[in-house]
Formats: structure tokens, C-alpha cells, sequence
């Protein structure tokens, strides 16, 4: 593995609790319209998460995420990063990358909206689904 680890949403609410930063490397559209993680709703001393897009609108690479995470991220001077997506997948990919970048990085397996269900909706598993506090939409 070339990442620090894959955690679960609690774990990953663990490593909130600790001080880690939650990145969510979801679109636009998906904050816009499915909602947010929120973990200063239940942790008063949590870091604001960061949201960077991996993928922009079309599916096209987000060529200045690196860029947009080392100019939001602290230094990477020990502090660790939750990388969290859709389903758990673009998250992997981000977490990679940072950990190139010298961070301390994780992935949030399930993702915010989890697997789907027979039907196709997002009603399993992930961030939202375990009862994590989470917004509308991001402001």
C-alpha cells in the first residue's frame, strides 16, 4: 500500500478526534447537491475539512490538486490527512498522491454515500449513512 491505510467512517471520526484534517476530493456538484461531511458539529476542537476537487466537471483530472492541497494543507510536518470521496475510490487515488507529497495519508473506505443497495441507491453504507453529521450542501 502505498498510503498510510484505509480506515472505516468511525475510524476515520477517530482520527478526527485526534486532529486530522478530512480532505473531501468529491466535485462541486456532489457538495452542492449530496452534502457535506461536518465533523466541527460534534468536535469542537476540529480542523475546518478541505475541499479539493480530484476530478473536475466531465471527469477531467484536477491538474492543480497537489498544488491546491499544499497551499490549503499545513506543512507536512506529521499532521494527518482523511481523504474522503463518493465511494471510496478517487479518495485512494488522492491519498496516494499526498503521501508522494509527504503527508500522512488515509482513505475513508465506503466513502460519503457508501455502496448501493439492490436498487441502486446509496443507502449501505459511508460517512452519511453511519450517522455522521454532515450538511446539505457546502456554503
Amino acid at each position: 500500500m502505498s498510503y498510510a491505510g484505509d480506515l472505516s467512517p468511525q475510524e476515520a471520526w477517530a482520527k478526527l478526534e485526534e486532529g486530522a484534517i478530512l480532505v473531501d476530493v468529491r466535485t462541486e456538484g456532489e457538495w452542492a447537491h449530496i452534502g457535506i461531511p461536518d465533523p466541527a458539529a460534534r468536535i469542537a476542537t476540529a480542523n475546518d475539512p478541505l475541499f479539493i476537487q480530484w476530478n473536475l466537471a466531465g471527469g477531467v483530472p484536477n491538474s492543480r490538486f497537489l498544488d491546491e492541497l499544499l497551499r490549503q494543507a499545513p506543512e507536512a510536518d506529521g499532521t494527518e490527512l482523511v481523504f474522503l470521496c463518493r465511494s471510496g475510490q478517487r479518495s485512494i487515488a488522492a491519498a496516494i498522491a499526498a503521501t508522494q507529497a509527504g503527508y500522512t495519508s488515509y482513505n475513508v473506505l465506503e466513502g460519503f454515500e457508501g455502496e448501493p443497495d439492490r436498487y441502486g441507491e446509496r443507502t449501505v453504507n459511508g460517512w452519511k449513512n453511519r450517522g455522521l453529521p454532515t450538511n446539505l450542501g457546502k456554503n
